[in-house]
């Protein structure tokens, strides 16, 4: 049990010891644990946790319902565990975005926006709004679910880039199925906002898909769009 281990092997004495960046995932996870259940340590709950997925990367797709499936996880440990996982997400994707960026290239957006949006279960519509220099004033989510262009109302994309005072748009959504290939929906629904854009005198420059671990441009793949 957890208790004769020595001090200097237990979780949190070998994170004061060695820094939090040279201990091993069981140990972190024993830490936000803090307690086994009878007849497991901490430790031996940690190592099952991590025995219940494949590579602790699958950690961020767990849910409380999940997590409790695991013997010895409850509904406490789950949320603790969730929380902790929450907030690390949360600095490292507020120390990444920079309302001083300069959003000129697709890259660039996918490497800051992918954080934010490619693991959720549902379609999230996003608009960035620029500068005339192309630095980002803002962002707002718009839209949640299927999209397409019965629920994408352009009057909300606009009314907000002249509340912001914004010279450009770059939209970007998800695809929760992993896949960046734009459907027919998002084909028409980046022509229909390009046009009102022009119209009113406010640059659509890009709609970019974000799926698991790439992303499309509509500007880099056929930049006749946008012409």
């Amino acid at each position: 049990m957890i208790k004769d281990i020595l001090n200097e092997e237990k979780p949190r004495e070998r994170l004061i010891k060695y820094g939090v960046q040279n201990i091993s995932n069981e140990d972190l996870i024993a830490i936000i644990l803090k307690t086994g259940i009878k007849n497991c340590s901490v430790k031996q709950l940690s190592l099952l946790l991590l025995s219940n997925i494949k590579n602790i990367d699958e950690l961020k797709k767990c849910n409380i319902s999940s997590l409790t499936k695991i013997k010895g996880i409850g509904e406490v440990k789950a949320v603790e565990l969730l929380a902790s996982l929450e907030l690390g997400r949360r600095v490292y994707y507020e120390k990444k975005l920079d309302n001083k960026l300069k959003l000129n290239n697709p890259t660039i957006i996918y490497d800051y926006f992918k954080y934010k949006i490619n693991d959720l279960k549902q379609e999230c519509f996003y608009c960035i709004y620029l500068d005339n220099q192309k630095n980002m004033i803002d962002y707002r989510l718009l839209f949640k679910g299927t999209i397409n262009m019965s629920l994408v109302h352009p009057r909300e994309v606009f009314k907000e880039a002249y509340l912001l005072s914004a010279s450009s748009i770059i939209c970007l959504h998800n695809h929760p199925s992993g896949s960046c290939n734009p459907s027919e929906e998002d084909k028409k629904l980046t022509i229909n906002l390009i046009d009102i854009g022009r119209t009113l005198g406010i640059e659509i420059i890009d709609h970019i898909i974000i799926g698991e671990s790439n992303f499309y441009s509509f500007f880099e793949h056929d930049n006749t769009y946008f012409k």
